[in-house]
């Protein structure tokens, strides 16, 4: 049997399921896929990577910088409309925002996520680095653990799973096992699981993808995002991200997830950070 090839920038599902339709000047059409969801719910950093997409064709530079995101109603699979509007264009960096909406049973638009960005092009940025930043301490990826090795990394449906190559530090899975450290750090490998090297596309979904941090405070059930917030610092090497998140606040019920994703290279490539809701009690 003839083995599989691996699947390339621009040639995989990622690719496909975060491409949209441009129908006129500033709105797009896409389909949501069901197979970026958790317990039926479309995944924020998947609807992060189609709001940037659209954004990338609508502005004259090809790669976010910074994108902030408001989620303003559940997402589900189907048909969406991405409205975008150019707020302001320059020689190294332009400006837009986006909102994707999604129809009501009357067929009315309801707004679902809403952005603002600005957007550049990573190729152009000098290579000087000064930092305090660290790579995380993760185990070797065959010492790590992912949803082939135990029950899924989030309780009911989780198609997003199937599409990941996700390996969990052992040190962050106690909520796994019944004994949650309540540290709120959660640290992996990650990639697509077809093989498909990173961009900063798809590093917008790497900020999301991991269990949230609430599992290993002690907190099942669902951690819907209110804000995400990702800077894209370069383009990622070749290989297999290691992404770390770490909560130091739960207050209200809001918890903040500060998000770090570094490269084959030890080079950090993306930063967020995230207001979300968790239910107590």
């Amino acid at each position: 049997m003839a083995q599989a090839s691996q699947a390339t920038i621009g040639n995989s599902e990622f690719d496909r399921d975060t491409a949209v339709t441009r129908r006129a000047e500033g709105v797009y059409d896409i389909d949501l896929s069901a197979g970026w969801t958790i317990i039926n719910a479309v995944n924020g950093g998947y609807l992060l990577a189609v709001l940037g997409r659209a954004l990338a064709d609508a502005l004259p530079h090809p790669d976010p910088f910074t994108i902030s995101a408001h989620y303003l109603t559940a997402s589900r699979p189907g048909p969406a409309v991405v409205r975008t509007d150019v707020v302001r264009t320059g020689r190294t960096l332009s400006t837009g925002q986006a909102s994707l909406f999604q129809y009501d049973e009357q067929g009315g638009e309801v707004e679902r996520i809403r952005v603002l960005a600005s957007y550049g092009d990573l190729d152009t940025l000098p290579d000087d680095v000064r930092t305090a930043a660290k790579p995380p301490a993760i185990p070797p990826m065959d010492q790590c653990f992912g949803s082939e090795d135990g029950p899924a990394p989030v309780p009911g449906s989780s198609a997003i799973t199937d599409r990941l190559m996700l390996k969990l530090d052992p040190s962050t899975l106690g909520w796994a096992l019944g004994s949650p450290s309540g540290k709120g750090e959660m640290r992996a490998w990650f990639g697509l699981k077809d093989g498909r090297d990173a961009d900063p596309f798809s590093l917008l979904l790497a900020v999301d993808a991991l269990p949230p941090t609430a599992f290993e405070l002690g907190i099942s059930g669902w951690v819907p995002t209110v804000e995400l917030t990702v800077h894209i610092r370069c383009r990622p090497a070749p290989g297999p991200l290691r992404v770390s998140i770490t909560t130091r606040n739960l207050a209200g019920g809001f918890l903040e997830e500060d998000a770090e994703v570094w490269d084959s290279a030890d080079r950090l490539v993306a930063q967020s950070r995230q207001l979300a809701r968790v239910r107590l009690g």
